[in-house]
């Protein structure tokens, strides 16, 4: 009677995950009830604030002139480096960035030094938005202006070699084996250079913070954030507050894509705001602010040299990168790790080189890393394909990995030669010409184009909470957040199947540090983390109801072991004898119980705490095996996929369109069918703008941005873009979570670069290694 079940089946083969359920906040979001962060405007005296930035990238601060600009109607004040209330910590010290964490780096209005162009210098509020603009505008701000660095392309900038990157994350060198003398020694050698420009994130909503304090020691803050509970954190420690004293609400959520990822200068200098004035204080970032506010991906190069044989095998494959970074951190994207784990190669070595310039900080951009690195990788593999007559879907089954060659470990789960074999199929691959410029529609150039696609597994774990009550609803809660791509939608079900009700009686609440910790919604680990806390948390409330069911004597299962006990479609019952059990509200009815609460902890990666879970799983994670608990650490985890791509080329105008797309991941267990194709063409959009459209420019003269607007900073609309065709393979992971569960969130984005570019190749046999590719550079390149 002591033997306790850890796990229940609970999903049937006809459950509701992995179906293509509608959005359940899709009604509130057309309907407008959908609040964000700048939409609480019903808090009491609530006021708004405005950021005064700076004109020039570098220079010291001499003097303010407010006196216009207070005697303004409605002005409440203007705080700046000189009357702003204090912060206990900041991240302008080591210690301070330590504890709030990257990659802020560093707070405005702590001084007069400028560093960056936009640069807050002031916040000015007032009971309107258009009084606290007026007053921003008439605020005068003496500057002595010094010439500042742009980037690492400099004649002043220095060039130094961080001894970490992703703030010790990562080790910045990586070597295995002599990849110096086997490239040396290689029959084949490709050296060649790959620029990337800055990219932004621009999410449809803009950084926005709604700060309330509601007692002089408790703050609740409305915010654009990716994750409520680091931001928590972030507040509280720079007040000196403890967690508690600080709660971070985000329901909805316009769009994210990194830039929301951490907690930025203008939500805390919100919270100051309203400490001031003693009112409620909204602050939202205006386009042009979002250029200079939320980081960005850095300008950087990669060098690649790649050895092989003249069959085509890898032997050598040599990464270095350029970047810039801002005055005060050594952040850089991770591009090297996809080169070192996509393809089968005895050596490797990667190296970086960064020049601090007066910029603001970069940080995590729509598959940092992966994206610019799977350019660098993929165009490299095509050229080595062309060059030795072999077609580039078999140069890359000729180097498959099937282990991960930077680790030697196992994959948990690897369907990469399915995903070519199938996307080869959908985009009838076979009929490719191989030559360059062979293929015409009328005038335009035609060219085929595919690649690799793989994002990591970040180790993450949450926790979520279940209660189900005796009338047959449930309330599921989880501190996730939902950037728009379903986290709602798919969460609901998740818990509907464990628990065996319809969807309309499951309500998923997130978004809000009262609920369970949950971890920040990128990195792709949301969906797997969050499931999985789900998961465990409703095996919590069936362990629960068994306890009462075995000591029940009215029950069907009195006296029965609760190891011989499963919850299958809402109701307990023995596993070898399905007619000895009863429904939940029986039970609960006749032990006199509203409700029963369940509580678990979910875990994603190499933490995976049972395999067991995954078993009972059914087919999620058939071959699942208790005994494995202990391998999982020993696997290397990654979703894998492959594009390709169909462009048409003006050869007298350099114009690139892309006319038809296929892509196909291999990505554990699907949870929705039509969020998780909708979150793939998404990624494969922003793909596709990296390639033909998306740069920022800044001037190398000022350091700043010269098209920091939606007008003049380019993305794809629904004209640039073809109908996509996306696919998944039916992939079982036994290792990876509870619920077999991978991230699709930046595999979207990883290798689409290549494919467009290696699409323009085949098309005009030029070959373009600057990002974006735009029609000057197609048409000023010479054909190989």
């Amino acid at each position: 009677m002591d033997t306790e079940p850890k796990f229940f089946e609970t999903n049937p083969t006809a459950g509701v995950v992995g179906q293509p359920l509608n959005r359940v906040d899709g009604r509130d979001k057309v309907m407008g009830r959908a609040k964000y962060a700048a939409e609480y405007n019903q808090l009491p005296g609530l006021v708004h604030a405005v950021l005064k930035t700076s004109d020039v990238a570098r220079g010291r601060i001499t003097g303010f002139d407010t006196a216009a600009a207070l005697k303004l109607p409605g002005v409440l004040a203007i705080l700046t480096h000189q009357n702003i209330p204090k912060l206990a910590k900041t991240p302008n010290d080591a210690d301070g960035k330590k504890a709030i964490g990257a990659p802020m780096g560093f707070l405005p209005l702590t001084g007069d030094q400028i560093h960056y162009a936009g640069q807050p210098l002031a916040v000015v509020v007032a009971d309107t938005l258009e009084r606290a603009q007026h007053a921003a505008a008439m605020l005068k701000v003496q500057v002595a202006a010094e010439k500042p660095t742009a980037s690492y392309e400099a004649p002043e900038a220095q060039l130094f070699d961080p001894e970490k990157i992703q703030d010790g994350k990562a080790a910045g060198h990586v070597k295995r084996g002599d990849a110096q003398a086997a490239f040396a020694a290689a029959p084949v050698q490709l050296t060649h250079k790959y620029t990337h420009a800055i990219n932004h994130h621009n999410p449809m909503e803009p950084g926005a913070t709604t700060a309330h304090w509601e007692a002089p020691d408790r703050l609740t803050i409305y915010e654009s954030t990716q994750g409520v509970t680091r931001t928590q954190k972030a507040v509280s420690t720079m007040l000196g507050l403890s967690a508690e004293q600080v709660r971070v609400v985000t329901k909805y959520l316009g769009g994210g894509f990194g830039c929301k990822g951490s907690c930025w200068p203008h939500t805390i200098l919100a919270v100051q705001a309203a400490q001031a004035v003693g009112r409620p204080v909204k602050l939202a970032l205006t386009r042009p602010q979002m250029f200079t506010s939320m980081g960005h991906r850095e300008d950087q190069t990669q060098t690649l040299r790649l050895g092989a044989t003249k069959d085509g095998k890898l032997t050598a494959l040599l990464h270095e990168k350029t970047a810039t970074t801002s005055p005060w951190d050594n952040y850089t994207e991770s591009n090297s790790k996809i080169i070192n784990m996509l393809y089968e190669c005895p050596t490797f070595e990667a190296s970086y080189q960064l020049a601090r310039a007066n910029v603001m900080t970069s940080t995590f951009t729509r598959a940092p890393g992966e994206a610019p690195g799977s350019f660098a990788i993929e165009s490299s593999m095509d050229d080595l394909a062309y060059q030795l007559g072999i077609d580039p879907i078999e140069i890359r089954l000729r180097n498959y990995a099937e282990k991960d060659p930077s680790t030697g470990h196992d994959w948990s789960s690897k369907s990469l030669r399915q995903c070519y074999a199938r996307g080869a199929e959908l985009f009838g691959w076979s009929q490719r010409n191989p030559k360059n410029g062979a293929t015409r529609d009328g005038r335009l150039l035609v060219g085929w184009g595919m690649a690799s696609a793989s994002y990591p597994v970040h180790n993450s774990q949450g926790t979520a909470r279940a209660r189900l009550y005796a009338d047959g609803h449930a309330v599921v809660q989880a501190g996730a957040t939902d950037l728009g791509t379903g986290t709602y939608t798919v969460m609901t079900q998740v818990a509907a199947d464990a628990l065996g009700l319809p969807v309309e009686k499951v309500r998923f609440e997130l978004g809000d540090t009262k609920l369970p910790t949950a971890p920040n919604s990128g990195g792709s680990v949301a969906a797997g983390t969050v499931s999985s806390s789900v998961y465990m948390a409703v095996q919590d409330v069936w362990q629960k109801l068994t306890k009462v069911a075995v000591l029940d004597k009215k029950s069907p299962l009195y006296r029965a072991n609760p190891a011989d006990v499963e919850a299958k479609n809402g109701r307990l019952q023995l596993k070898k004898d399905a007619s000895k059990g009863e429904g939940f509200a029986e039970l609960m009815k006749r032990a006199d119980l509203s409700d029963v609460e369940g509580n678990g902890q979910g875990r994603y990666g190499s933490g995976y705490e049972d395999a067991q879970a995954a078993a009972n799983q059914g087919s999620a994670s058939a071959n699942a095996d208790p005994s494995k608990k202990d391998e999982a650490a020993h696997h290397a985890m990654h979703s894998f996929g492959a594009h390709f791509c169909e462009v048409k080329v003006d050869p007298d105008l350099g114009t690139v369109r892309v006319t038809r797309w296929v892509s196909v991941h291999g990505a554990g267990r699907i949870l929705n069918a039509k969020t998780a194709r909708s979150q793939i063409i998404g990624g494969s959009i922003f793909g596709i703008g990296c390639a033909l459209m998306e740069g920022t420019v800044r001037d190398q003269h000022f350091a700043r941005y010269t098209n920091a607007s939606l007008a003049d900073y380019h993305i794809p609309v629904n004209a640039d873009i073809p109908d996509m065709t996306v696919e998944f393979i039916d992939e079982h992971d036994p290792y990876i979570n509870a619920m077999g569960v991978k991230g699709i969130g930046e595999i979207s984005m990883v290798g689409v670069a290549a494919a467009v570019a290696n699409a323009v190749f085949h098309a005009t046999g030029k070959r373009v290694r600057e990002l974006p590719l735009t029609p000057d550079k197609i048409l000023n390149a010479k054909a190989v």
